[in-house]
């Protein structure tokens, strides 16, 4: 995995996007550096996955640059920047529904070159503490283990930073408190940059190492947890509206 400290490792300046012909996002500028837990948190309709979709590659932004190891990466679909080194989570841990977890790992360490060994997926199983058997099928899988062989394809090939949208999502709070470890053991102990948009308040408590609170496509408050939570702004938009 590739640790240096650049000048701009990842971020985003001045980004916009119009979606069905409503202003989703404005003027959003974010940063992160490597073993940085970021939070996102906001009101339904912030515009909080689409900034993710932007950073993945997913979708392309109407104004404004993103920025990786200090270039522009703009024009990178979401598989070049997989393949760079920035790796993505959904809400929805979808997988595929004719494959087994081998098969499904197995086409993840075949998915480009070069090749990964199987071993290479056991290590990232590991890390995750994911232990299901490899001959079941998905469709067995429960939402956590879901969860757990995605980010084991992710884990595998080392990525420097992780997008996560809303990881503890249908979890119930002993898997929210595995998440929280196996958070913690990648941003601290590997290095790994987190930027993580979750709702559950009471994980990006013990994780998080700075909040930007979104409403309405644009950012209203950054800073440490429990000081963005006392903004009156933030209050409004986040535990009164």
């Amino acid at each position: 995995m590739d640790t240096e400290l650049s000048k701009n490792f990842f971020s985003c300046n001045d980004i916009s996007i119009d979606l069905g012909g409503r202003e989703i996002l404005r003027n959003i500028n974010i940063n992160i550096k490597p073993g940085e837990v970021l939070g996102i948190i906001g009101p339904n309709g912030a515009g909080k996955t689409s900034l993710i979709e932007i950073l993945c590659g997913r979708y392309k932004q109407k104004t404004g640059d993103v920025i990786y190891k200090d270039k522009n990466i703009n024009d990178k679909k979401l598989f070049e920047r997989a393949r760079m080194g920035i790796g993505r989570t959904y809400q929805t841990p979808v997988v595929p529904e004719d494959l087994t977890v081998g098969e499904t790992l197995k086409a993840a360490r075949q998915a480009n070159k070069p090749y990964l060994p199987i071993t290479d997926a056991e290590y990232a199983a590991d890390l995750v503490k994911f232990t299901v058997d490899w001959d079941v099928e998905n469709t067995k899988l429960e939402t956590f283990n879901r969860r757990k062989l995605l980010m084991t394809s992710i884990l595998m090939r080392e990525p420097d930073i992780i997008l996560m949208d809303e990881p503890a999502s249908g979890l119930i709070n002993a898997e929210i408190d595995e998440i929280d470890n196996t958070l913690r053991m990648l941003s601290k102990e590997m290095n790994i940059a987190v930027l993580i948009v979750e709702h559950r308040i009471e994980l990006l408590e013990t994780i998080a190492d700075r909040v930007i609170v979104m409403d309405a496509g644009e950012i209203i408050a950054e800073g440490d947890l429990k000081d963005v939570i006392d903004n009156p702004k933030v209050k409004e938009a986040y535990f009164e509206g």
